[in-house]
C-alpha cells in the first residue's frame, strides 16, 4: 500500500519540477525580435502596446510587402486607425488589412491563416509581445499551408510574474490538447 504511494508521490514531485524548470525557462527566455528579414506579409494580433507600431516599422522599412492587424474591432474604422497610428491613405489602401474576426489567439491563427492563403503569402514575419509569441505562433504554426515560413518578431516588453504565470499556463493547456487532439 505504501509503495503505491510512494511511486504516486516521485510521479507527482517529478511533474511539480518538471513544471517549475519549464516556468523559469519560459520566463528567462523570452523571443527576441527578429531582424531585417524579408517576408511576403506581417501578421499583428492586437493586443499590447507596440506590436501595431512594431508591424508599421517593418513595413515602412520594406521588410514586408502587406500587413495584416488580427483582432481588431468592430467600431474601428480604417480611417481611424490610420490617424491614430499615423498611416498614409495609399499605405492604408495597398498594404494594410484590418481583420475584424477574431477575437483571441486561436481565432487571430485562423484569421492570419486566410489572409496569408488569399494572398498566396509563403513567408510572414509574427509581432507580437515577448512573452505572448510562443502561444501565437504555435496557432499560427499549426495553421498555416505546410512549407510557409514564420519568422517571429518579438516586442519586448516588462511582463509581470502574474502575466507570466497566466501565458505560460495557457500555452501548456494548448499543448496538452493538441496532444490529444481536443
Amino acid at each position: 500500500m505504501s509503495g503505491g504511494r510512494g511511486i504516486f508521490r516521485r510521479i507527482a514531485a517529478s511533474m511539480v519540477l518538471f513544471w517549475v524548470l519549464g516556468f523559469v525557462y519560459f520566463a528567462v527566455a523570452l523571443p527576441k525580435p527578429a531582424g531585417s528579414q524579408h517576408t511576403d506579409g506581417i501578421v499583428v494580433p492586437t493586443g499590447s502596446g507596440g506590436r501595431i507600431q512594431r508591424g508599421l516599422e517593418v513595413l515602412q522599412k520594406g521588410w514586408a510587402k502587406k500587413m495584416l492587424v488580427a483582432g481588431v474591432d468592430k467600431e474601428v474604422r480604417p480611417r481611424e486607425f490610420a490617424v491614430e497610428y499615423g498611416v498614409g491613405a495609399r499605405t492604408m489602401a495597398c498594404c494594410i488589412t484590418l481583420g475584424y474576426q477574431s477575437v483571441d489567439t486561436r481565432s487571430n491563427a485562423m484569421e492570419a491563416s486566410h489572409w496569408i492563403e488569399a494572398n498566396k503569402f509563403r513567408s510572414v514575419r509574427l509581432v507580437t509581445t515577448d512573452w505572448h509569441m510562443r502561444r501565437a505562433r504555435a496557432d499560427l504554426a499549426a495553421r498555416v499551408p505546410d512549407g510557409t515560413t514564420i519568422v517571429t518578431d518579438a516586442v519586448v516588453s516588462r511582463p509581470s510574474l502574474r502575466t507570466l504565470f497566466l501565458e505560460y499556463n495557457k500555452l501548456l493547456a494548448r499543448q496538452v490538447s493538441r496532444w490529444f487532439g481536443w
